[in-house]
């Protein structure tokens, strides 16, 4: 990596400290690393993050492979921002080098019938993935708190029972989501959850980039525009989302997403050092394992 800037230094940066109220207007979009790491020119910092997602993408799969052998923990993460910030970019590349087999990738649409007769946990619950996978929510339960914050009359779809949809109602789901967060954890699941952080104008030039692409036509939807009417409202319940779910086993990290680059590069990076963390090994072999494999090897070398 070229010398100049080291993106993991600021990591802190976009952790949220639970119990520490975080302002997102305070949040720099279009982060460069200039406040924390000096004056870096733009070409440098993406020659940085080019650089950094490469090694990251390289020890995830590192990662990946003994959490697969090791079949004790899981990865859950998840991602959450307004439309075109980024979600599918981040799949897309940052889980390029991750083997099928063990990865999971879950979108959730509209609640069916089905899923509306359960608490609103329960659809959710049934995409976790396994001990040693990784699993990615592209959205998650916390649109329950998001988009039907933002649109309470989504609400009469899950005909809850005498209830007073006020402050206490959405304290009263952030303390089950922490909950149940909690048991995950306690269970072998370590969550990361990153808001992707983009701004009102970046999103419309990338809604623009939709309309005039054929390639990108088929993912704009009248929808984004009506939501997009609704920015305010959705950054204030995103900031309350965070600041009341970040805690120390299921971190919210807020990522710069103006600059994709940016944000694939340090996604990726804090996922391969949370798999560190686990300090995880490759099983060892019984003796008795020992002797069949080195039996095994005598025969296969012994072979016309």
């Amino acid at each position: 990596m070229a010398k100049g800037l080291d993106l993991h230094k600021a990591f802190d940066t976009f952790r949220v400290t639970p119990n520490k109220p975080i302002k997102l207007k305070e949040y720099d979009t279009a982060w460069n690393g200039m406040d924390k790491l000096g004056k870096v020119n733009k070409d440098t910092i993406k020659e940085q993050a080019d650089d950094l997602l490469e090694e990251s993408v390289k020890e995830l799969s590192e990662a990946q492979g003994l959490l697969w052998a090791n079949n004790k923990y899981s990865l859950l993460v998840i991602l959450q921002g307004m439309d075109a910030s980024g979600k599918d970019s981040i799949i897309k590349h940052v889980m390029s080098g991750i083997n099928p087999q063990g990865c999971q990738v879950t979108s959730f649409k509209v609640p069916s019938e089905e899923e509306l007769d359960h608490d609103f946990l329960w659809r959710y619950s049934k995409a976790l993935p396994e001990r040693g996978r990784v699993g990615i929510f592209n959205r998650s339960y916390y649109e329950e708190v998001l988009v039907v914050r933002v649109h309470p009359e989504l609400l009469e779809r899950q005909r809850l029972p005498n209830v007073k949809i006020d402050n206490e109602f959405w304290q009263a789901r952030y303390e089950e989501i922490n909950a149940f967060e909690r048991h995950l954890y306690m269970n072998g699941t370590q969550i990361v959850k990153f808001f992707l952080n983009v701004s009102k104008a970046e999103q419309k030039e990338r809604l623009l980039e939709r309309t005039d692409d054929p390639q990108k036509r088929w993912k704009f939807s009248a929808a984004d525009l009506k939501e997009r009417d609704c920015w305010g409202a959705y950054m204030k319940a995103f900031e309350e989302a965070i600041n009341s779910t970040s805690t120390v086993h299921a971190p919210w990290y807020v990522i710069p997403a103006d600059r994709k680059w940016i944000a694939r590069s340090v996604v990726a990076s804090i996922l391969a050092s949370t798999i560190g963390t686990l300090k995880l090994e490759y099983p060892q072999l019984s003796e008795e394992k020992n002797k069949e494999l080195e039996e095994a090897r005598k025969l296969l070398k012994a072979e016309p």
